[in-house]
């Protein structure tokens, strides 16, 4: 999903907060919801140390570790597919409980 916002307009968004103006009125003469703000603050505080949580960087490589593990999950799923078809084809020697 693509972010609205480009990272400068956010720093900035929090940046204004950071400096004593109040969130309702910062988002409403930034055009955004103050919800939407909130989050942003929160997350500022998060990446600053100020509040615990998962950190900006953290996240990203979550999110990366996330996406490879699907990866090699889908590889994994195939060859053992293959497997299955190729065993298929195998005769098996006589007696065999297989």
């Amino acid at each position: 999903m693509p972010r609205p916002y480009p990272p400068e307009f956010r720093a900035r968004a929090v940046a204004l907060v950071r400096s004593g103006k109040q969130v309702k009125q910062t988002a409403y003469e930034l055009g955004i919801s103050a919800g939407c703000l909130h989050a942003w603050v929160r997350q500022d505080q998060i990446d600053r140390g100020e509040r615990p949580g998962i950190s900006t960087g953290e996240s990203a490589d979550l999110r990366a570790a996330r996406k490879r593990i699907r990866e090699l999950e889908t590889e994994l799923a195939i060859v053992r597919q293959a497997a299955k078809f190729l065993d298929q084809d195998k005769p098996h020697p006589k007696g065999s409980t297989r």
